[in-house]
């Protein structure tokens, strides 16, 4: 059986597992709303995507991109100094997603 949590209790899992993303490693829209489909009832990267953009300024968003490796939109020059700050693996203005993608365990 599916556990389903309210819309506050979604918005509270993504953010949490968004803090818990290492330096120097991401994970993608879609992969966060993958690790939490048994949460939600569903895996909704557009859904990630506006929790982040709602709520995510306190937690390090810079490190939640694009499956392809795209950083944030809008934010793509502070994105990627923090991500360069933390030694994140680069192909030009992407994330390396086979060198930098994370899993929690």
């Amino acid at each position: 059986m599916v556990a389903r949590v309210t819309s506050e209790e979604y918005v509270e899992a993504v953010l949490s597992l968004v803090e818990r993303i290492p330096p120097g490693r991401v994970m993608s829209y879609g992969a966060i709303a993958e690790y939490l489909r048994d949460v939600s009832g569903r895996a909704s990267a557009r859904h990630v995507g506006t929790i982040m953009t709602r709520y995510g300024g306190p937690v390090p968003w810079h490190r939640v991109v694009a499956a392809d490796g795209r950083v944030v939109p809008g934010h793509e020059r502070e994105a990627l100094r923090r991500l360069r700050a933390e030694g994140t693996p680069l192909r030009g203005d992407h994330v390396d997603m086979a060198a930098a993608a994370w899993w929690p365990d």
